[in-house]
């Protein structure tokens, strides 16, 4: 191997989440009405294999050599028919590195009030959508639940191979849930993460 061809290749790459197992992106989309700004929410449609009637924004695998943007403009304008130009792009918020070997990119916008009037929900993956005003959001801490990961390597784990007892002490993991509830919905899960994260990035302009 020569080091100047391995140099070459890292220079022209971009580092990414090791082993991760795809890579995702939403819109958080921001509509500006009579109670000022709000974030529109889906629910997924009931008939989906995956998270059937959970709250989420739009959203879903990057394509090829999609940026984050582009991906969640596409997905947006796939599930709600909210064509692009009605989208202005404001920029990434921070993006999740999951659990489950998944990185997501969550990208914040501001949505044509017009646009969402007029959108065209895709029954086979929304199953509605509803807005909530920022100011709500602002004003409401969420609900938090916490979890532990236990790990289980199971008896086929070679202990005496890599060198350690079999009752060794594996460093066990957490998750935060935060629940937002609202009008009888609950937005939780990596929903309610990112929209914890934009309410934290509000209140930090909010009191600089």
């Amino acid at each position: 191997m020569e080091l100047d061809a391995l140099t070459r290749l890292l220079a022209r790459r971009q580092p990414g989440l090791m082993d991760a197992t795809g890579r995702y992106a939403v819109l958080v989309p921001m509509v500006k009405g009579e109670e000022g700004l709000s974030l529109l929410y889906e629910v997924r449609a009931h008939t989906l294999r995956r998270q059937p009637g959970e709250v989420c924004f739009p959203g879903g695998r990057i394509e090829g050599a999609e940026s984050p943007e582009e991906c969640a403009l596409r997905e947006t304008e796939e599930e709600l028919s909210i064509p692009r130009s009605a989208v202005r792009v404001l920029g990434r918020l921070d993006f999740i590195a999951h659990r489950a070997n998944f990185i997501m990119y969550p990208v914040l916008a501001l949505v044509d009030r017009r646009a969402v009037e007029k959108m065209c929900p895709n029954s086979a993956e929304v199953e509605e959508t509803f807005l909530v005003p920022l100011r709500h959001l602002l004003a409401t801490q969420p609900l938090e639940y916490d979890y532990q990961l236990i790990p289980q390597t199971g008896e086929n784990f070679p202990y005496e191979l890599v060198g350690i007892p079999r009752d060794y002490r594996w460093q066990p993991g957490g998750e935060n849930v935060p629940i937002y509830p609202w009008k009888g919905r609950a937005i939780w899960g990596l929903t309610a993460r990112i929209t914890r994260h934009l309410v934290a990035l509000v209140r930090s302009l909010e009191r600089n």
